[in-house]
């Protein structure tokens, strides 16, 4: 069995500093995070915070992409296990909403927060934003489509309007807990996945009583 290489003081450092930063990043938004900001967050000092990274874009940056690598671990590689159609869709779901409800950033969902921040902002922060999020309901389509091929979906199912569908009740969960301190948001966004694919399923045949 491979030997798991120990983690530098330095390496811990920069991870807890990018913790804070997407936590920090999710309630006060990217724009306002500082060197200042964060080596008070962390408890070290400015020269040691700034010493992790070249510049406050490459911070930004860096936090996106370390959101992205949490994504991937906890809400995109485990429904691989799944089956491909509908258990998957199920399990990519159950998994997002699994990993929303139990984050334990200021803000909810990072995406969430820094979509909203930088929609309107071109640049390469909002270019990254908008790549991973796109990855993601991509994946969600692709997997909506082999539900329907595999007759799991009516035929007429819409993998487009159904991602669209399925996104859109995750993102008002995360805002309802965020914003409303609603404790059944996701709750609600459980029963509401159930009640969607359940409408999307295949009517099943009439069968007339033979003479």
């Amino acid at each position: 069995m491979p030997r798991t290489r120990p983690e530098r003081h330095g390496e811990r450092r920069r991870r807890a500093i990018l913790a804070a930063a997407r936590d920090v990043g999710t309630a006060e938004g990217l724009e306002g995070l500082s060197i200042g900001r964060l080596a008070a967050e962390v408890g070290m000092s400015k020269s040691g915070v700034a010493a992790h990274f070249g510049s406050k874009r490459d911070l930004q940056l860096l936090a996106v992409e370390s959101a992205a690598e949490g994504y991937e671990r906890n809400v995109i590689a485990p429904p691989r296990e799944a089956e491909p159609g509908i258990a998957r869709v199920q399990a990519m779901m159950e998994a997002w909403i699994d990993y929303i409800e139990g984050i334990e950033y200021r803000g909810g969902c990072f995406f969430a927060s820094a979509g909203a921040e930088f929609a309107a902002r071109p640049g390469p922060v909002r270019d990254h934003v908008a790549a991973h999020t796109s990855t993601w309901i991509r994946a969600l389509e692709r997997e909506i489509r082999t539900a329907r091929r595999l007759a799991e979906l009516a035929p007429d199912t819409d993998e487009r309007l159904l991602a669209f569908q399925l996104h859109a009740l995750v993102q008002e969960a995360n805002l309802r807990q965020t914003l409303l301190d609603d404790e059944g948001a996701f709750d609600d966004a459980r029963a509401l996945l159930a009640a969607t694919l359940a409408d999307a399923a295949p009517t099943p045949p009439i069968r007339g009583d033979r003479p």
